[in-house]
């Protein structure tokens, strides 16, 4: 829809945290600082915005940002949010404040809050924020790049582990019910398994795998497995009843959405926070952004969030046959 000019906008973090947010609230706060606006952080996602948690933002706040994880507005879940009371009171905080215009940066539940203040009035526009990958109208979202790094940081430390004691690890990872965290960093990390939401081998399966592994001379192993297709240390317990392997489960947990993020998250958070800011400049909200083939894009709120994924077939085969 389109609105007049805005001359003042606020945005805020929502959700889980991800990597490459800072960068994204660093370049909306710069961009609409040269474009001539004022910026209000909002602190705490949306119920900051329900109990006005609102300051200035100016070039000089977000100096020395750009590299640090988390992200410096804070964020938070908010279930009074949800609700068609806690939507007017935001939409009232916000029209008190004079703010015309919001960025949340978040998942799927954040742009969900963000389509009910855009059908109230206020023009708002998404940023992806989840190391999860998985909002299928966008190639990536923000933080996804960092979150598959960290975990080939560990699959590397782990097989060290693993060959010097001949044993094969389960590590478990984040991404709720989508498996490209495992999927992404299993093929970067040479994993004998991958084990997906998705793609979900039966147990006999995998364990035929890794004793094919182990005729062919392996020693040591790594399964890689997405927390939205069970247990590591159920898995765990039932290879090796099965095989007579020694495995040892790691849950990687809340380490994956921390630490810097990578330039790829950095260059991300910075096109998509000008890209956002830009929109609202021309008086456009109902959006959320993401990027198919390398090209930064937008679409309307509730097209994007009807879009689909299923698993990179081609990537997960390939990395069953490199595995061998």
């Amino acid at each position: 829809m389109a609105v007049k000019k805005l001359n003042k906008i606020g945005v805020l973090t929502s959700g889980g945290d991800a990597p490459g947010m800072n960068a994204a609230i660093r370049a909306i706060v710069r961009y609409g600082c040269y474009l001539g606006m004022e910026v209000v952080g909002i602190e705490r996602g949306y119920h900051g915005l329900l109990n006005k948690a609102f300051r200035p933002m100016g070039m000089r706040s977000v100096s020395d940002i750009v590299h640090r994880g988390g992200t410096v507005l804070k964020t938070a879940r908010c279930e009074d949010f949800k609700t068609a009371a806690g939507q007017e009171t935001g939409v009232r905080n916000v029209r008190e404040a004079g703010i015309q215009g919001l960025i949340v940066i978040g998942g799927d539940g954040s742009f969900a809050g963000a389509r009910c203040l855009s059908e109230r009035g206020i023009p708002t526009i998404g940023i992806p924020g989840t190391i999860d990958n998985d909002l299928a109208y966008t190639d990536y979202t923000l933080g996804f790049d960092t979150a598959v790094n960290t975990v080939l940081d560990a699959i590397n430390k782990l097989r060290d582990t693993m060959t010097s004691h001949d044993r094969i690890s389960i590590v478990e990872v984040m991404g709720r019910h989508c498996g490209d965290i495992a999927l992404y960093a299993g093929l970067g990390g040479g994993a004998e398994v991958i084990i997906a939401p998705e793609c979900k081998p039966d147990i006999e399966t995998i364990c035929g795998r890794l004793r094919n592994g182990r005729e062919s001379g392996k020693v040591s192993g790594i399964v890689v497995l997405a927390e939205g297709a069970g247990r590591a240390e159920d898995y765990a317990r039932e290879i090796a009843a099965r095989t007579g392997y020694t495995i040892r489960p790691t849950v990687l947990g809340h380490i994956q959405r921390g630490g810097a993020p990578t330039n790829a998250d950095r260059r991300l958070g910075s096109m998509w926070g000008a890209h956002a800011v830009k929109l609202l400049d021309k008086g456009i909200g109902n959006r959320i952004i993401g990027i198919k083939a390398n090209k930064i894009f937008d679409v309307d709120i509730a097209e994007g969030l009807k879009a689909t994924r299923e698993i990179d077939m081609d990537i997960y085969n390939t990395a069953a046959i490199l595995a061998l």
